[in-house]
């Protein structure tokens, strides 16, 4: 999987695939989730004064929005491009978050 900070490049292999994924309405707050799906949108939004690149996950059973501080654009995070996240869920006024998610990219 590919990390989500600045400093992080190139794409890894390693990690877990979309068969070890689980649905993303299975999932409650603080919880360590595994997801696959469908980048629906992406944009860059302010985040406490600085620049954040945001894409909206969805599998079919709910949506997250997946977050990457310090970043205006990441490579192949695009709308439509399919991908597996890895990381600690959020969820606040009803929103789920995961900022700064690992992620492989799916052929």
């Amino acid at each position: 999987m590919t990390g989500g900070s600045a400093g992080d490049s190139g794409e890894s292999r390693a990690g877990a695939s979309p068969s070890a994924a689980s649905q993303i309405a299975a999932h409650a707050d603080r919880d360590v989730c595994t997801l696959h799906g469908t980048l629906r949108q992406v944009s860059v939004r302010p985040h406490g004064g600085v620049a954040a690149l945001e894409a909206e996950l969805d599998d079919g059973s709910g949506s997250v929005t997946l977050v990457w501080l310090g970043r205006r654009r990441i490579p192949g995070i695009t709308c439509g491009r399919e991908l597996t996240v890895h990381g600690r869920l959020g969820c606040s006024d009803g929103e789920r978050r995961l900022f700064n998610p690992r992620y492989e990219l799916s052929p």
